[in-house]
């Protein structure tokens, strides 16, 4: 459910790494933090031309212009003759080579979100963005009152320290943050920099979509592959440069990431909790929590887990050669080394079972997401037990042709390791209707309100078929086998057709013909 597809939330690779680094190094002066971007297009200036802002900010800075301290040229200067010290142990350290000299300029505050809010309102998958906001929030993973656009714009100002620009090849620093703290952030840039230089970042990133119709804004059944994939590259994008940027930070030292478990540990946890200067994501819902750092902080162990199974090679020219297609490879990366092949799911025929519907978004539930949606219902040890076992999914989302005011329908399908582990998901999932509807009557199999059915969060499994009435329509949930089958406010003819397309006559339920 990569809500993130979207080039302007590209751009919020969102990276509490080095408020959560700093905060585990006390000699620090200072703290911040950093996001990377893959996207953001600014003006070119040559390396040696270092571009500094005016001592005065906006007006409307308020308070925050009494506390930033604008870097002077002298220190941009300083700032960017490191620059070619530090590519060089980039390469160093991941094997990658330099086949040219990075471009590099200082950027002000009010540029960055400039661009953030034009790009948001301008970018061809902006229609995305919203689209999948709408169904995260009747999933219930986002408050449905949340302003997506407005907390990443919030967000992003709050935490951007650097990006590197795939388009202008130039690496971005930011005049409002202190020269010794942009070190280990041109590290983790610089690193993109050398990804870009021998593998071509914003090409790779697209994978199997490549090709695609790029003007095409309304949802298509290839959104569900390329969502999972681009999720796992990503990963690699940012696991490598998470890794660079601590073997540098560790370089005096004497150690390197994979020597030091502990501070990979605590950076990981300091990225999820945030930082006192980082409100907006620390008030953030868990889903994006998790979301915003996942190619950070599973991309990091996936990097590391390759480094110790075949060294510099494999984890880095490797990766991008083979990458993986899945957040289950990634969260997992015994799956990606011993080569693990997951059945496709079958697709159903979606513009004939869906007639009634105008396609509103359709995308992946993977591995990642299932871990999300069963923290947030259930806890983090019960999600630890249950995404594992995750063996596909994916779903649709469509406006009623004939009522456009009526609740977007949802249909959700999938697959798991065994007919036990679909039966607890299917039970965590049921209990999280009492979070997401303030109506919930259960409906017997004639379709009527049955009173004396048990309350949803009195199950641990689920098996078979139950339907309830709630304030947006008819919720169902289906599981025959390692397979759940999950209609939300669609109507009874169109879940019906999905249930014969997903479960053929062969496989149909005992009893039903």
């Amino acid at each position: 459910m990569k809500w993130w597809k979207s080039a302007a939330v590209v751009l919020l690779f969102t990276l509490l790494v080095h408020g959560a680094w700093s905060q585990n190094q006390p000699q620090s002066p200072t703290r911040g933090n950093s996001v990377d971007n893959l996207g953001l297009q600014v003006e070119d200036q040559n390396h040696d031309q270092p571009q500094t802002a005016p001592a005065q900010t906006p007006a409307d800075e308020g308070a925050r212009a009494t506390q930033e301290t604008i870097v002077s040229s002298k220190e941009a200067k300083q700032l960017f003759r490191s620059v070619d010290e530090i590519l060089q142990f980039a390469s160093q350290d991941t094997g990658l080579p330099i086949r040219h000299n990075v471009k590099r300029r200082l950027a002000k505050r009010d540029e960055v979100q400039a661009y953030i809010q034009k790009s948001m309102k301008e970018d061809k998958d902006a229609k995305r963005l919203e689209r999948s906001s709408a169904v995260l929030k009747k999933f219930g993973l986002l408050p449905r009152n949340f302003d997506l656009s407005s907390f990443l714009v919030t967000m992003l100002r709050e935490q951007v320290a650097g990006y590197y620009d795939v388009k202008t090849k130039t690496v971005n620093l930011l005049n409002w943050v202190d020269v010794e703290q942009q070190k280990p952030v041109l590290a983790h840039e610089l690193t993109h920099a050398l990804q870009d230089q021998s593998f071509g970042i914003e090409k790779w990133m697209k994978g199997s979509s490549e090709g695609v119709d790029n003007k095409q804004t309304d949802p298509r059944a290839s959104d569900i592959e390329n969502d999972e994939e681009e999720a796992a590259r990503q990963a690699i994008v940012e696991g490598q440069a998470m890794v660079v940027l601590l073997d540098y930070s560790l370089a005096p030292t004497g150690k390197t990431m994979l020597d030091s478990p502990q501070i990979v540990d605590a950076l990981k946890q300091g990225m999820l909790t945030g930082t006192t200067d980082s409100p907006a994501f620390r008030d953030a819902p868990i889903f994006l929590k998790e979301e915003l750092t996942f190619p950070y902080r599973y991309g990091l162990d996936f990097t590391g887990a390759l480094l110790k199974a075949g060294g510099k090679e494999l984890a880095y020219a490797g990766a991008f050669k083979d990458p993986p297609k899945t957040t289950r490879e990634i969260m997992e990366p015994q799956t990606y080394l011993a080569h693990e092949k997951v059945e496709p799911m079958k697709m159903i025929d979606m513009e004939k079972d869906f007639k009634s519907y105008d396609p509103f978004d359709i995308g992946a539930m993977g591995e990642f997401d299932v871990d999300v949606l069963v923290e947030q219902y259930a806890g983090r040890d019960e999600a630890a037990a249950i995404y594992p076992e995750w063996r596909g999914g994916y779903y649709f989302a469509g406006r009623p042709k004939a009522d456009k005011a009526a609740p977007i329908g949802v249909l959700y399908v999938s697959r798991w390791s065994s007919a036990a582990k679909a039966a607890e998901f299917a039970a965590v999932y049921a209990k999280s209707l009492t979070q997401r509807y303030q109506k919930r009557q259960a409906l017997g199999a004639d379709g009527k309100v049955a009173d004396d059915a048990p309350p949803v969060d009195s199950w641990r499994t689920l098996r078979g078929r139950h339907a309830w009435l709630t304030e947006e329509g008819v919720v169902v949930i289906e599981v025959r086998g390692d397979e759940i089958l999950i209609s939300e406010s669609l109507d009874d003819d169109t879940t019906k057709r999905v249930e014969t397309d997903f479960w053929p006559e062969e496989k149909a339920a005992p009893g039903k013909p």
